[in-house]
């Protein structure tokens, strides 16, 4: 029988070890809190208390059993067709869902774990091969542009915590590793759903895990049921639901715009400015919303982060936008920002932005 092992930032570890180590033992917080995870989990405790990352509302704690995270590592080590003698390499914050259950499903499934601090370019100092790990898109897109032969030294990841721009997902498109993005939430336990990135199964839609049942509500939103969660989950995320385990992900119930009567998505007017800004080669991240406006209610604005964009690059965006965007769509100001907010976990805070935006007065004629 193998002997498990964790090399955490260097240092190798087998996991019977673990328990034996002094309770502080780990020098920064990425170490303390994987190790301390770990060392719950071999013990046996029977739930987890998760803090959700607030992107979409005010953090929270959550109450996670044991047996439903097992289950939900479980369903995607079957569906990545991962196996024991495989080795993972954890790289994310693992205080919160996506980095504990990276360490939950190598700790069961019996995969050697590699784990290194969170940071940009997680990649740039990995000697050998991976079979496993999970990134979120800023790591992804440092990664491709950074040392990308680097990503091909991994066989398969998943991609998750944030959306995946239609930039990325060109440059990851080469990509020799598998790559896949997840629809998941820490209510749901980490994903439920994978979507192909790259290569000849690569699609537009999310297919669900074995066992995950979903349909709409009367808002158009998701609605999950599967066997580990208990209660069926109702979310605030709008989708098409394509067949019984397809669905395509269409934006976020809170971010609708309701502008003269016309309920606008932001996120489908994001994805016909983000060919606009790729175009233009504009690296500025951005993000659409409602401000209030006396006529209509709200009116569309983009907020962009980083300097000032000239007057005339504005009216080549406006231009170039018709096409794709009807006439309540289009948007009436740009708004500018040095540095959007971020939730812990590097997730743009929406509403937090916009309003250190509005209150700074930096709109620009």
């Amino acid at each position: 029988m193998k002997t498990q092992l964790l090399t955490l930032n260097g240092k190798t570890f087998s996991i019977e070890e673990l328990n034996h180590l002094p309770a502080n033992d780990g020098e920064s917080d990425f170490e303390k809190s994987t190790l301390s995870f770990c060392r719950s989990w071999l013990n046996g405790q029977k739930e987890f208390v998760i803090h959700t990352s607030g992107s979409t509302g005010t953090p929270k704690e959550i109450i996670l059993k044991r047996s439903a995270m097992e289950q939900s590592a479980q369903m995607t080590i079957r569906a990545l067709q991962l196996k024991s003698s495989d080795t993972s390499l954890v790289c994310l914050d693992t205080k919160y869902i996506a980095g504990q259950m990276m360490l939950v499903r190598s700790l069961i499934h019996g995969m050697d774990i590699i784990a290194v601090e969170p940071t940009a370019n997680p990649l740039s100092n990995l000697e050998q091969s991976v079979d496993f790990t999970a990134l979120v898109p800023y790591q992804l897109d440092t990664v491709l542009s950074e040392s990308p032969k680097k990503l091909n030294q991994i066989r398969c990841a998943i991609v998750g915590g944030a959306a995946v721009s239609r930039s990325l997902r060109q440059k990851a498109k080469k990509s020799k590793c598998s790559l896949y993005t997840t629809y998941g939430m820490t209510e749901i336990i980490s994903h439920i759903a994978l979507q192909k990135l790259n290569g000849p199964s690569s699609t537009e839609n999310f297919e669900t895990l074995d066992g995950v049942r979903i349909r709409t509500d009367a808002r158009g939103c998701l609605c999950i049921q599967a066997n580990h969660l208990g209660d069926e989950i109702v979310t605030n995320d709008l989708v098409e639901i394509i067949d019984q385990t397809k669905f395509k992900w269409l934006g976020r119930i809170d971010n609708i715009i309701n502008s003269g009567g016309v309920k606008l998505i932001p996120e489908r007017i994001e994805a016909a400015l983000e060919k606009i800004f790729d175009s233009l080669h504009l690296p500025n991240r951005f993000f659409v919303a409602g401000v209030p406006d006396n006529k209509f209610g709200q009116r569309v604005v983009v907020v962009i982060e980083g300097s000032v964009i000239i007057q005339e690059v504005r009216s080549k965006i406006l231009e170039s936008a018709r096409p794709a965007l009807n006439k309540f769509e289009t948007p009436k100001e740009f708004l500018f920002v040095p540095k959007f907010v971020e939730t812990a976990n590097g997730k743009i805070n929406r509403s937090a932005s916009l309003n250190l935006c509005l209150s700074s007065n930096s709109k620009q004629p």
